[in-house]
């Protein structure tokens, strides 16, 4: 393969989180408008449209960025890639954070906007409390484990649709409804709607997903010693040869 310039990886991961989050967000104002007496019914739309978005996102832009769509994912590429000189560079992860997070806001705002709301609209949705916190500690961990253990033994073509099913499932079996995402957490707080989180919850998921990082990254290097030297092909496999 040639090798891929930066900013056509930084399109690929800002354009695909962007999408991501409007995934999110307008399938669940999209519930709420259609069962809007039934929270069990309008998390299982979300969570589906969401699981199918993420699938269809990653075959989209993957074979351009790896795919990340999210901060913890990056970083961990780039700190198991550095002994086996795989994966992203610190300033290909710089760029990556940044182009993650200004997408995860674009697409709250653009999904405000077909839904006819303001443009922006900060959430009033508080999420703030230590099971919740433990719940993106669990999501953001498994998520690690899940990507990287698909990419070290060879079966990269399946990450698509074991992480869309990973995260639709984790909507359900978390607390916190598995963001395990920084980027998105930060975008979503731009929505009052049914999947925002209000300003001054967010840093607590964050540090919670920086946790899950820690520990997710570690027990890989103890399942999976030799993990950097896929890290070439996370989300899936793709050029990251570095160019401009």
């Amino acid at each position: 393969m040639h090798p891929i310039a930066v900013w056509r990886r930084l399109l690929a991961e800002f354009l695909g989180t962007a999408l991501l989050v409007t995934a999110v967000v307008g399938s669940g104002i999209m519930a709420t408008t259609l069962s809007p007496d039934d929270v069990g019914l309008q998390l299982l739309q979300n969570s589906i449209a969401t699981a199918f978005a993420l699938g269809a996102l990653i075959l989209t832009f993957g074979p351009v960025s790896g795919a990340h769509f999210n901060p913890v994912v990056s970083a961990a590429d780039w700190f198991l890639g550095r002994r086996t000189g795989t994966g992203l560079s610190g300033t290909d992860l710089g760029g990556y954070i940044v182009a993650q997070t200004a997408g995860a806001i674009a697409g709250s705002v653009l999904a405000n906007l077909m839904f006819d709301l303001a443009p922006v609209t900060f959430s009033a949705k508080e999420r703030s409390a230590g099971h919740l916190w433990l719940g993106e500690v669990v999501a953001t961990a498994g998520l690690l484990l899940l990507i990287f253990a698909i990419v070290r033994s060879g079966r990269a073509a399946v990450a698509p649709a074991a992480v869309g099913a990973y995260i639709g499932a984790a909507y359900w079996f978390t607390s916190s409804t598995s963001f395990a995402n920084p980027a998105v957490t930060v975008g979503r707080a731009f929505t009052d709607t049914f999947a925002g989180i209000e300003p001054a919850s967010v840093p607590g998921f964050i540090v919670a997903q920086i946790i899950g990082l820690a520990v997710g990254v570690g027990l890989l290097l103890v399942l999976y010693p030799g993990v950097g030297n896929a890290a070439d092909d996370v989300v899936v496999e793709h050029d990251s040869t570095r160019t401009t």
